[in-house]
This record gives structure tokens, sequence and C-alpha cells, in this order.
């Protein structure tokens, strides 16, 4: 199976599986920084929709910070994986922590990023949620958890390339779920990139200065 020669190029692939979604009125794009908001960027671009970020931090856990027992996403949303925190003995105390460590970590990136916005206004409207991979899956649960919560007319997922199980995962709360390729023999999602360089806050910024949160704050914080 063919690599992505990098998140740009896996974005314009993925975005001819959204072609219906084109200039749909109320639709947007919501990346997951920070990977996650390169990707989206093509796909907005050639969907000729609005591009928003929504932050998520994984949760790893004490001494194994790749290794994720959760997610935490911006409007207070969480999952965890209890069956691996008690398979690894990990105290209340140790992931209180954690979870605060990033709590602290996804509010000040809400504040670089949207400059001090409210978060996008998604209510009635068709969400197109995109990463650039889905690994365990928990970080992209845990941001449409808390998009669902917020009553979306139609809740998207979207990533060029993921485990199948944990694709399968994310059906559970996006009312539909689309992906380049699942392979059987997933490790990880920068094993499917030829250029999986890390993305900085500063990338980020550009990305979305060049969206509507740069233009215009009219899609932000209304319903």
């Amino acid at each position: 199976m063919m690599k992505f020669a990098d998140r740009r190029q896996a974005g314009r692939l993925l975005a001819p599986k959204l072609a219906e979604y084109t200039d749909e009125s109320g639709a947007l794009v919501l990346g997951l920084p920070r990977g996650g908001v390169v990707v989206a960027d093509e796909v907005a671009k050639a969907l000729r929709l609005p591009l928003d970020a929504w932050v998520v931090r994984k949760l790893g856990f004490p001494g194994e910070p790749e290794l994720a027992m959760g997610a935490i996403a911006s409007g207070d949303s969480t999952v965890m994986n209890r069956d691996m925190i008690r398979s690894f003995q990990v105290s209340e105390t140790s992931l209180h922590e954690v979870v605060n460590v990033e709590k602290r970590e996804l509010v000040r990136r809400e504040i670089i990023y949207r400059g001090g916005l409210p978060l996008p206004a998604v209510t009635g409207k068709a969400v197109i949620v995109v990463d650039d991979g889905v690994a365990t899956g928990y970080t992209f649960l845990a941001a449409l958890k808390a998009i669902r919560e917020r009553n979306p007319r139609e809740l998207v997922a979207a990533a060029p390339v993921g485990s199948p199980q944990s694709i399968d995962r994310l059906g559970d709360v996006a009312d539909r779920v689309f992906c380049l390729r699942t392979p059987d023999d997933f490790m990880g999602v920068g094993q499917w990139y030829d250029s999986f360089e890390p993305v900085s806050d500063k990338e980020v910024i550009e990305i979305l200065s060049q969206s509507h949160i740069g233009r215009s704050t009219r899609l932000l914080g209304k319903v």
C-alpha cells in the first residue's frame, strides 16, 4: 500500500471522498491540531468551505507519554480507556496530574490559535472533522463527543489513514466516517507518510489566519 507524500497530498486525496459537501450552506471543516489542521486546510479549500480548529490533547500514561490512556478536547470533553488504566494500575492521583497538565496545554493552544474567539458554532451545521490519521482514536472521539453535544445537523469524521478498529469506533459517535486507507498492518500514523514532520504552532496559526478565523468572525460563536 503506497504512502502519502505528506499531509497536504493526503488532504487533496481525501477531499474527493467528501465532494458532496462542496459549497454546502451551513457546513464547515474542523481540523484537529496540529497535523489535522494541515490536512483539513486542503479539504476545506477543495470543498470551498470554512475552516476552523477543534483542539484535542492525548492523555499519555505516566512515563509512557506516547501510549494513550484517553484524550480531552475543547468543550470539556474527556474519553478514557478505563480498562488500560486499571491494567497499568494508574492511580487517581497520577491520572489527575496528567489531565491537569494536558488541560493547561489545551487552554494555551486555544488562546494562541483562536486569539480569544469562542469555539466554532456547530449547532445545526454539517461538521466535517479531519485529522491526519487515526491510531487509538481517543483524541478523535473526544472531539466528536464534544461536537455531538452541541447538536450538529450532521457529524462527519474524515482521515487519510487509520487502524480498522479505531475507524469503526468513530462510527459510534459520527454519522458518517470517511477513511482512504485502513491497513491491517497499521502500526502508527507516521508509517503511512513519506514526510511526517511535526507541525508547529506557527504553522497552525498561519493556516487559520488565512481561513475565515482571520477574515471574519461571523461564523464563530453564533448559532
